[in-house]
């Protein structure tokens, strides 16, 4: 296999964290951004005695400015980005009729502008040297829509518009566009939710568990693969069972 670069943003947390080991078990290059410096140290040398030596850049992927910066800095160290995984997600919960301008455009700038912000940093790269992969990761909720996250469901929805427009865009020039759409997956996040509450989401889930980070990452590195090039604006839905559709 081709030793490749590639960029997951949001790396540092547990299904970005799965993500990276997978890429760099595949043999790539791996950096993934930060913004909080400490901690993105300590998890750094945490994944390095694991044996995964990772680079760290700092940059704010809602940012149009730092995601620009931060690619080229990858770029400089690692070489050109021919993988990138748009990972970076937040929730800012709420009904819609009480939610915040803030809490809105919070969510909607981190899950959805970032896929503009750096994929747009590496798009004409890609398509000069006629290969890529650009893999969004969305949510369940962005197909079923769930109560309180009017604004995650729509971020995460618009996450595989843009992959299938891109896909259209960009097939003749080696580079495919695909979304992963995880179910409930156990990271701290998920865990954190009260134990009654987790317990009536796994009854739901037909394979009667949570998923775990590293079944995200079989898929990242599935549609990662050299062999997957004619996989391209496609929705995997890694769920469980929780949501079917076709």
């Amino acid at each position: 296999m081709t030793q490749r670069v590639a960029l997951v943003t949001g790396g540092t947390g547990g299904i970005g964290t799965a993500i990276i080991k997978q890429l760099v078990d595949m043999g790539h290059k791996v950096a993934t951004n930060y913004r909080n410096e400490e901690k993105a140290r300590a998890w750094a040398e945490k994944m390095k005695a694991d044996g995964y030596d990772i680079t760290l850049v700092k940059g704010d992927v809602t940012s149009e400015e730092q995601a620009a910066a931060m690619v080229k800095e990858v770029e400089a160290k690692l070489g050109a980005v021919e993988i990138l995984v748009n990972n970076a997600g937040i929730t800012r919960d709420g009904t819609f009729h009480k939610m915040k301008g803030d809490q809105w455009r919070d969510v909607i700038d981190t899950n959805l502008n970032s896929c503009f912000n750096v994929t747009r940093q590496v798009i004409e790269g890609m398509r000069e040297r006629k290969w890529g992969r650009i893999i969004q990761i969305s949510s369940i909720n962005g197909l079923k829509g769930q109560y309180g996250q009017a604004n995650y469901a729509a971020a995460k929805a618009g996450m595989h518009g843009f992959t299938i427009s891109l896909a259209r865009e960009n097939a003749k020039n080696g580079i495919t566009v695909n979304t992963i759409s995880p179910g409930y997956i156990a990271t701290d996040m998920v865990m954190a939710v009260p134990e009654e509450v987790r317990a009536k989401i796994v009854a739901d889930i037909p394979t009667g568990r949570l998923g775990t980070p590293e079944e995200i990452a079989y898929g990242v590195g599935f549609l990662a693969d050299e062999k997957a090039a004619w996989i391209t604006g496609c929705n995997l839905d890694i769920n469980g069972g929780h949501h079917m559709g076709w």
